[in-house]
């Protein structure tokens, strides 16, 4: 299974081996390590929606060292969170887990029809606190993306130099879609490919639905006869939109949902052929023993495409 993290990794050829050894880290640890495929548990809703919605369906997780925990609990291959959540335990929690430092955040007590994340850590603070990665996200459709493509093509370069692994959210949202279009199978395949065409090492993305945004994409997408029809063929398209595969594309999970709806949709993911899914709610806002099954059942649907 080795041989397919060294696969993988010869896809990144402008990359310097400092890079390639964060991306390795962060395939070669946890219950997937080797696999090729990853579970990272990801914890910027605290920022994003506010504590107590994010928080309160689980009392223990308004502590920060409870989820660098969990993700080591869980055999996750990775924690995510903004800066503060990863400074608390830093020191503690120093080389036992890859961590990514999320470079940029949005809060729910303003919204807007085109949104833009706050900028509110730094590739230093990434360094500073050992870090294997850093994340960012933008939004496609936004009046305001292509501040954030030049924001995200700053950071990427100096995290780079660095030799920081760069992992992108990249939602579309905003006043050129509809709110259906935000996941539509044609909007999230060009998510994809934005992401993959502005550098990014590991794609973030959501899970697409059938629905086709563009007018003009419809065409296509009828001509050319491209199967939508279950999420396993959406997922497969939305892969080979990242340079056919040849980029690191991970599918959030969601809001919180049963587990048995988790499951189905980690089902779908992972029999397109997904690298890996990116979990926060769906965990964190189960108790630990509850969350610590439905990741590794969450683990095992992966390894057995693997």
């Amino acid at each position: 299974m080795a041989n397919r993290v060294d696969e993988i990794l010869s896809w990144y050829e402008s990359d310097t081996p400092g890079v390639i050894r964060n991306l390795r880290w962060l395939m070669e640890s946890g219950r997937l390590a080797g696999t090729g495929k990853l579970v990272i548990l990801p914890v910027d809703q605290g920022f994003e929606h506010g504590p107590a919605r994010s928080f309160a369906p689980n009392a223990p997780g308004y502590d920060p060292l409870y989820h660098y925990q969990l993700a080591i609990d869980a055999g996750c291959n990775a924690y995510a969170a903004p800066l503060g959540f990863l400074e608390a335990g830093a020191r503690q929690f120093a080389g036992r887990i890859p961590t990514i430092l999320k470079l940029n955040n949005s809060d729910s007590l303003w919204s807007s029809e085109d949104p833009m994340p706050a900028v509110t850590g730094s590739v230093d603070d990434a360094l500073r606190l050992g870090c294997a990665a850093i994340g960012f996200t933008i939004y496609p459709g936004s009046a305001n993306r292509n501040e954030m493509y030049g924001e995200f093509r700053e950071i990427a370069e100096e995290a780079k130099a660095a030799g920081l692994a760069v992992v992108l959210w990249s939602y579309p949202r905003g006043s050129g879609l509809s709110k259906e279009g935000e996941t539509g199978i044609d909007v999230a395949a060009y998510a994809a490919q934005i992401a993959a065409q502005l550098g990014a090492h590991i794609i973030k993305v959501k899970p697409p639905t059938e629905h086709i945004e563009q007018d003009a994409a419809r065409k296509v997408y009828e001509s050319e006869s491209i199967d939508v029809s279950d999420l396993a063929a959406r997922v497969r398209h939305v892969i080979q939109s990242a340079f056919d595969g040849r980029r690191i594309v991970i599918f959030s999970g969601g809001a919180a949902k049963g587990t048995e709806e988790v499951l189905a949709e980690i089902r779908g993911i992972a029999a397109g052929g997904a690298f890996g899914s990116i979990m926060g709610r769906n965990a964190f806002q189960r108790p630990k023993a509850e969350a610590i099954q439905l990741l590794n059942e969450v683990m095992n649907l992966y390894q057995a495409q693997s």
